[in-house]
């Protein structure tokens, strides 16, 4: 399968078929990816949410300025990240990377200290936007691995996130969401299935240096 292909084949998906849904091998492909997406340091300081529930969608639905993808979707991608990144998250990792790879968190030291100085220097604020970006590359290839299987899906930044943070109890986790997907089959009575695809020509967007 080439992949330029299914990358114009996908599309943000606005209306979905609500009586088709992913399986779980579709499902679990496409956890695994986001689970490989890449993120610095390894870090992943995200978290994703899978919502399936009906009732908790309307709610979603509702905090998504009435969006129907929500409701419609086979399955909606929250992504959330830690709000007040620390140290502790650090040690955990630290404390990951040594078990999966059988090395002593000891010999991980100075890799320890390179994560604490670079991560724990940024401000709050800034830290979280860092997470935030993290998020947003597991995205990317969670859109792209769509793709390849076939299966379509919606970007979507166009929602209330304090609401959806309520809905999702992620506040009580110390988790705040940045963004989601929404994921399906489209609806035959999706007018965006069809439209061509406008983008830059490569000479406006790339500067060969």
């Amino acid at each position: 399968m080439d992949i330029l292909n299914q990358l114009e084949w996908r599309y943000a998906t606005k209306r979905f078929d609500r009586d088709k849904k992913l399986n779980e091998q579709q499902l679990d492909r496409l956890i695994d990816a986001v689970n490989l997406a890449p993120s610095s340091y390894g870090i992943q300081p995200f978290e994703l949410f899978i919502v399936e529930d009906a009732k908790i969608r309307e709610e979603l639905k509702v905090a998504a300025n009435g969006q129907p993808q929500v409701e419609e979707a086979s399955h909606v991608f929250v992504f959330a990240v830690n709000k007040a990144l620390s140290e502790k998250h650090i040690e955990a990792y630290i404390e990951r990377t040594a078990r999966q790879r059988g090395v002593t968190v000891e010999s991980l030291s100075a890799f320890r200290t390179t994560m604490v100085s670079s991560v724990m220097a940024k401000a709050p604020e800034v830290r979280f936007q860092w997470a935030a970006r993290q998020a947003y590359i597991a995205l990317g290839v969670l859109l792209a691995t769509a793709a390849t299987e076939n299966i379509d899906a919606c970007p979507m930044e166009g929602f209330k996130n304090a609401e959806f943070d309520k809905i999702l109890n992620l506040e009580k986790k110390g988790l705040a969401s940045v963004v989601m997907a929404t994921v399906g089959f489209r609806s035959e009575a999706d007018k965006y299935a069809s439209l061509v695809k406008v983008r830059k020509s490569k000479s406006e967007l790339i500067t060969r240096i």
